[in-house]
């Protein structure tokens, strides 16, 4: 048998069953008025289409050498007779720069001559062959005595005068071959399989506005541990045509390019609308557009066709996470507007 509710009770339970449906219906408002003022956000939410740049390439830095270089020294002591040269003079193959006194060494070569001649007619065998042997030291230690140029170049640096006293590997000025540069730079192991002969080098240098073209030419089959304790590999880089503005041992930073610069653009994928398969965007004027898209990371995706970069689009669906605003804004991670370089492609992932 029910107990029946006293007037007191029966009192609580209509509030209580009032309070219920008050909280259901303030709740059904607040989620319709959600909808509604997300729906005038998205209305107001406005992306933009923007070239990217990918460049999928090898940074690097260094400074540069001349094609070929001659440190200018005596492989004995001596004084200085003759300077054939000046700073600046271009010189041939073989051409005397500087000549040491060799006084002696011809005095001692004519004496070994004399005694030969002697040997040849009187002497044994074995001693003519030892004093062969012997006339040979002799004429290398004259042409010690003479500093001769090892290849075509010139002058870029002498400080030597007739009467000057040197010592043995004194140097005493430079002798540079620049019909190109080249330059020596730090490769990681792990992009050396990137690596191919007659590769693009875009080089920088803080004394020239403007960029210097070069090529990869080679790089040892063998890595080296550097002080930093990474294995590197040295790959040797040409530069050929050369601004007058650049020297020997300038330095210059720059980027070995893997493959050539692509310019993809791109758009948030909350501007992307869908309809039967068909993917489509709205500019601010209302003009719909049937495009062609494909992913590019986790919030962009990349124009194929429809677009030609700069529409301002309306948002087709709201994003989950904040941090938006109404002109698309990107927030931390996303790609910024406008043409850029950068290596590899955005957020890790390729272009598409």
């Amino acid at each position: 048998m029910k107990k029946k509710l006293t007037k007191k009770q029966k009192k609580y339970l209509k509030i209580t069953i009032a309070f219920g449906l008050a909280i259901i219906v303030v709740s059904v408002g607040l989620a319709v008025a959600k909808k509604i003022i997300e729906r005038k956000r998205m209305d107001l939410r406005t992306y933009v289409v923007r070239a990217e740049q990918y460049q999928n390439v090898i940074e690097i830095a260094g400074t540069v050498c001349a094609a070929q270089e001659q440190a200018l020294q005596a492989l004995g002591d001596g004084t200085v007779l003759k300077v054939a040269v000046k700073k600046g003079d271009k010189v041939k193959k073989g051409d005397l720069i500087l000549q040491l006194d060799s006084t002696e060494q011809e005095y001692n070569l004519a004496k070994l001559d004399y005694e030969m001649a002697s040997t040849k007619v009187s002497g044994s065998k074995k001693e003519y062959e030892l004093q062969e042997k012997q006339r040979l030291s002799l004429l290398r230690k004259i042409e010690d005595r003479s500093v001769k140029a090892t290849f075509d170049g010139f002058i870029a640096d002498l400080d030597v005068d007739v009467g000057d006293s040197l010592e043995a590997k004194d140097k005493v000025g430079t002798l540079v071959n620049t019909d190109y540069l080249t330059a020596e730079v730090e490769v990681t192991e792990t992009d050396v399989a990137k690596l191919n002969v007659n590769q693009k080098v875009l080089f920088s240098f803080p004394a020239y506005n403007g960029i210097v073209e070069g090529r990869v030419i080679s790089w040892p089959q063998i890595g080296t541990v550097t002080s930093r304790g990474s294995t590197v590999v040295n790959a040797k880089i040409r530069i050929d045509d050369y601004p007058a503005q650049i020297l020997p041992n300038y330095s210059f930073t720059g980027k070995i390019e893997i493959t050539e610069p692509e310019t993809n653009l791109i758009v948030e994928r909350y501007a992307i609308g869908y309809e039967d398969g068909n993917s489509f965007v709205v500019t601010t004027d209302g003009k719909r557009i049937e495009v062609k898209v494909r992913p590019y990371n986790a919030e962009f995706v990349k124009i194929l066709e429809g677009l030609s970069g700069g529409e301002e689009l309306k948002a087709q669906s709201t994003p989950k996470t904040s941090g938006w605003n109404k002109n698309g804004g990107a927030r931390s991670g996303a790609p910024g507007g406008g043409a850029r370089g950068r290596m590899g492609a955005p957020m890790g992932m390729p272009p598409m």
